[in-house]
C-alpha cells in the first residue's frame, strides 16, 4: 500500500524555492532553532556549541543590539519579553516581575513601551531581535538564506499574542508558515522519535508559561483532545519566589535598586538550576557594597515553590476532566521545559499521575525539534497529520446580553462554523456583531475580542431578515468572522486581531469560573431569556395597540396595558417564575384581541369581492 504525502491546503513540496525552512522555539528564558530533513532532526548550535540562545536582548549605547548575554545586569537589558507579547501596559501592572521591566507610560495609546536608554521599544521589536539571531544561526549552518519558519507558541496564547509573534517574525524577515502549540510540537517530536501510539499527556513548564495537553497518537496522526494552561506561570515565577525568600531572609537591610533586583533574580535562577542536580549549595552576592552569604538546599527550594507546582497539578486535573480521560488511560506524561528538571515537580507529578513520566528526550530540545518536523511536513511532505484544538469557546452577543457559542472549546482546528440570526425590531437596517471568548453565559462575563457593524440591511419586519454569521479559525489559531444578510447579499467581515492579550491568568480564571459558577450562570441565562421573550411580546402588543386599539373596549385596553406595566416592572427584578406567569397571563388576555385583528385584516382583504372571486384565488 502506498502512503500519500500530506500537506496543508495551498502548501506543497515545491513551495520552498526561496530558502530553507526551519523550526523555532521562541522561549521565555531560552530560544532554539532546529532543522528536519528526511527523518534527521538537528538543533543548531552556535560556534561555541551552545544550542540554547538566552532570550535576552541588550541595547548598547552605540545603537547596536546584543542578543543572548546572560551575564549583563544593565537596565538596558530586556529579559522574558515573551510574557509581554499581546499585553497592554494596563495588563502588566499586576505582574509580580513588573520591577524588571522599565515600562514607559504614554498617553497616546495603551501599547507597552520598554525604555532601553536612548529609545523605547515594544515587545514585538525585542522578540524580532531574538528571531533575527536564530535566523543568522540557521543561515550559517545551512549556507543558505532562510525566509520561512514554523514557530511554536504556548497553547494558551490568545489571538493578540499569536499575532504579535507573527509581527515579530515579519520584522525579522521571516514568513511564518504555521504557529504550532508548544505541547503539540513536543508530541510530534516524541511520537515520531519513539514511534509512540496511544493517549499521552504533554506537561510543558517553560520559562514563562505552563501548558498541558492530552493527545492521541495513532499511525502518524497526532490529535489534540484537550488543552489547558496558564499564560503567566513558569520558571520566571519560580525564580521570583526564590528571590522574595532571599530578600526576606538575607537582604532586608537595604533599599534595592532595579539593578540589585536583577542580580537577585539571576542568582535565584542559578540556585534553582543547581539544586535540580545537587542537594544543597552556598552562594555569594554583592549588594550595595555589601557581600551576602546565601545558603539554600533542595527541601527549602521545594517549600518555596510548592504552591506553584500545585497550580500546575490542578490545571492537569481539569484538562483530564475536559478530555474525559482517566489517569490510568494515559500511557505516559512527556516532560517539556527546563523547569521540569526540578525534583519537586517530578515528585508531585509522580504522586498525582503515577510512575509514567517520560523524560528521556532533552526537555529543552523537544519543542524545537517538533517545530522543525512540522516545517518539514509543510515544505517537503511526510506521512504525519497534526490536528490541534482551540482552547476557549468563541461566540456572539445576542439580544439581552446573552452569549451564543459558535465554536466550542477544544474544537479541532482549522475549523469553520456558522449560525443564523435575525433582527429584533421592525425596519432594522443595521446589526452590531460582537465577538466574544470564554465559557460563561453572559456577555459581561466573557472576553470581548472584536466588534463590527453589518449595515444596509433592507428594512423588514422583525425576524424577517436572515443574517448568517461565520467563524473561521485557521491552523495558527487566528480567527476571522464574517456576516452576510441573505436577501440582499450584504456582507462584512473582520480578522479578529485584538490590540492586547488576556491579562494575568485570565484564561485560567475563565475556565475555573465557568465550572464554579455553572449553576448560577444557567439561572442567570434563563432569567435573561425570559426577559427577552417578555420584551418581544410587549413590543409586538404595543405595536398592535397603536394601530388597532379601536378593536378593544376601554376595559379591555386598560387590562392589557396594566399587565404590560406589571411585566415591565418584573423585568427589572430577578423572579423568573413570576415573570413567566405574567407573560402567560398577557398572552391569554390578548387572545381575543389577536382574533379581532385577524378578522379585520381578512375583512379588508376581501372587501368588494364575491365568494366566487375569493375562491378562485385559493
Amino acid at each position: 500500500m502506498m502512503l500519500l504525502d500530506i500537506h496543508e491546503p495551498g502548501e506543497s513540496p515545491d513551495n520552498n524555492k526561496n530558502g530553507a525552512t526551519i523550526g523555532i522555539d521562541l522561549g521565555t528564558t531560552n530560544s532554539l532553532v532546529a532543522i528536519a530533513n528526511k527523518g534527521v532532526y538537528e538543533v543548531i548550535s552556535d560556534e561555541d556549541g551552545n544550542f540554547l540562545l538566552p532570550s535576552i536582548v541588550e541595547y548598547l549605547e552605540d545603537g547596536s543590539v546584543k542578543v543572548g548575554d546572560k551575564s549583563s545586569t544593565s537596565t538596558s537589558v530586556i529579559r522574558s519579553v515573551k510574557r509581554l507579547m499581546g499585553k497592554s501596559s494596563d495588563d502588566v501592572k499586576t505582574l509580580d516581575e513588573n520591577d524588571i521591566y522599565n515600562i514607559v507610560e504614554k498617553n497616546d495609546d495603551n501599547i507597552i513601551y520598554l525604555n532601553v536608554g536612548k529609545k523605547d521599544v515594544t515587545p514585538v521589536e525585542v522578540s524580532a531581535e531574538i528571531l533575527k539571531e536564530l535566523k543568522k544561526r540557521a543561515e550559517k549552518e545551512l549556507s543558505n538564506d532562510v525566509e520561512n519558519a514554523v514557530i511554536t507558541v504556548p497553547a494558551y496564547f490568545d489571538d493578540a499574542a499569536r499575532q504579535s509573534t507573527k509581527d515579530a517574525a515579519k520584522l525579522a524577515g521571516i514568513e511564518v508558515l504555521r504557529l504550532v502549540n508548544e505541547p503539540t510540537a513536543a508530541a510530534l517530536c516524541y511520537g515520531l522519535d519513539k514511534e509512540a501510539e496511544g493517549i499521552y499527556a504533554i506537561y510543558d513548564l517553560g520559562g514563562g508559561t505552563f501548558d498541558v495537553s492530552i493527545l492521541k497518537m495513532e499511525k502518524g496522526v497526532f490529535q489534540v483532545i484537550a488543552t489547558g494552561g496558564d499564560t503567566l506561570l513558569g520558571g520566571d515565577d519560580f525564580d521570583n519566589k526564590i528571590a522574595k525568600y532571599i530578600i526576606k531572609e538575607y537582604i532586608n537591610d537595604v533599599e534595592l535598586s532595579s539593578e540589585d533586583f536583577l542580580k537577585i533574580i539571576k542568582l535565584s535562577r542559578e540556585i534553582k538550576e543547581f539544586l535540580s542536580e545537587n542537594a544543597s549549595g552556598n552562594w555569594e552576592i554583592l549588594i550595595s557594597d555589601k557581600n551576602y552569604h546565601i545558603k539554600f538546599d533542595r527541601e527549602l527550594l521545594a517549600n518555596s515553590v510548592s504552591d506553584l507546582v500545585d497550580r500546575t497539578i490542578n490545571t492537569f486535573s481539569r484538562v483530564l476532566i475536559d478530555s474525559d480521560i482517566k489517569r490510568d488511560e494515559l500511557k505516559g506524561v512527556v516532560l517539556v521545559g527546563g523547569s521540569t528538571r526540578m525534583p519537586v515537580v517530578r515528585e508531585k507529578l509522580n504522586s498525582f499521575i503515577g510512575e509514567i513520566i517520560i523524560a528521556d528526550i532533552d526537555p529543552d530540545k523537544v519543542v524545537a525539534i517538533g517545530s522543525a518536523i512540522q516545517a518539514e511536513s509543510l515544505t517537503q511532505g511526510n506521512n504525519t497529520l497534526l490536528i490541534d484544538v482551540t482552547p476557549l469557546s468563541l461566540g456572539l452577543e445576542t439580544y439581552g446580553g446573552l452569549v451564543e457559542v459558535v465554536i466550542h472549546r477544544n474544537t479541532p482546528i482549522p475549523c469553520s462554523a456558522s449560525q443564523k440570526f435575525t433582527t429584533f425590531k421592525d425596519g432594522q437596517t443595521g446589526l452590531k456583531i460582537h465577538v466574544l471568548q470564554g465559557e460563561r453565559e453572559m456577555v459581561d462575563q466573557c472576553r470581548s475580542l472584536a466588534q463590527f457593524d453589518l449595515n444596509n440591511i433592507p428594512p423588514m419586519k422583525a425576524g424577517a431578515a436572515i443574517i448568517e454569521v461565520t467563524f473561521m479559525m485557521d491552523s495558527d489559531g487566528l480567527l476571522t468572522v464574517s456576516a452576510k444578510e441573505e436577501v440582499t447579499g450584504t456582507e462584512q467581515h473582520i480578522e479578529v486581531k485584538p490590540s492586547y492579550g488576556l491579562p494575568s491568568n485570565k484564561i485560567e480564571e475563565m475556565l475555573i469560573d465557568s465550572m464554579n459558577n455553572a449553576k448560577d450562570d444557567i439561572m442567570r441565562r434563563l432569567l435573561a431569556e425570559a426577559k427577552v421573550d417578555a420584551d418581544i411580546t410587549i413590543t409586538a402588543i404595543e405595536s398592535a395597540l397603536e394601530s388597532d386599539s379601536d378593536l378593544l373596549t376601554a376595559e379591555e385596553y386598560k387590562d392589557i396595558t396594566s399587565v404590560i406595566s406589571d411585566i415591565k416592572q418584573l423585568m427589572l427584578g430577578d423572579d423568573r417564575d413570576e415573570l413567566d406567569i405574567a407573560v402567560k397571563h398577557l398572552d391569554k388576555i390578548t387572545g381575543t384581541f389577536a382574533e379581532k385583528r385577524v378578522n379585520k385584516s381578512l375583512g379588508e382583504y376581501l372587501e368588494g369581492e364575491s365568494v366566487n372571486e375569493f375562491a378562485k384565488k385559493l
